[in-house]
């Protein structure tokens, strides 16, 4: 757990990086899965095995839910990291920020090229999102201020 359980944001985004390795977890499952996904289909608009499997579901060989877990982990250690370690807050922001940008360009291509949204790809965007944005809050706190414990004798 985070350095100090005091760190609520820290616990907060170390819970979100475990929901986004869940999702990307099953998406990459799926992407390699040859049956459809009974869960995902939800009508006209809704079918996640399209999207995980279109052209789009990789960059070359290799899957796109395979670089969120990967994202996902590295945003994790990042998370555990004391806040005072700035170096490590700063590329949790980053980090956070660069996976927002290719989720929110994902999304782009679900409703304008394919027509076909997956809401496995919806739920890590909108976890993504908010690790973004508790990472940067957590970022920008100032530090507390160590608290002295007079002990008496």
């Amino acid at each position: 757990m985070p350095a100090t359980m005091k760190d609520k944001l820290a616990l907060v985004i170390v819970l979100l990086t475990l929901v986004g390795i869940a999702l990307s977890g099953v998406s990459l499952y799926n992407h390699y899965k040859s049956t459809p996904t009974d869960y995902c289909d939800l009508g006209d608009n809704f079918n996640c095995d399209i999207v995980n499997r279109s052209i789009y579901a990789q960059v070359g060989k290799i899957p796109v839910a395979g670089i969120g877990l990967s994202g996902y982990i590295v945003l994790l250690v990042l998370a555990l990291q004391r806040r005072a370690n700035r170096i490590a807050s700063i590329l949790l922001v980053l980090g956070a920020l660069g996976g927002v940008g290719y989720s929110l360009y994902l999304t782009y291509i679900e409703k304008y090229v394919l027509a076909m949204w997956c809401i496995i790809c919806l739920g890590s965007l909108a976890t993504i999102s908010l690790i973004f944005l508790l990472g940067l809050a957590r970022h920008l706190q100032k530090p507390q201020p160590a608290v002295l414990v007079q002990m008496r004798s």
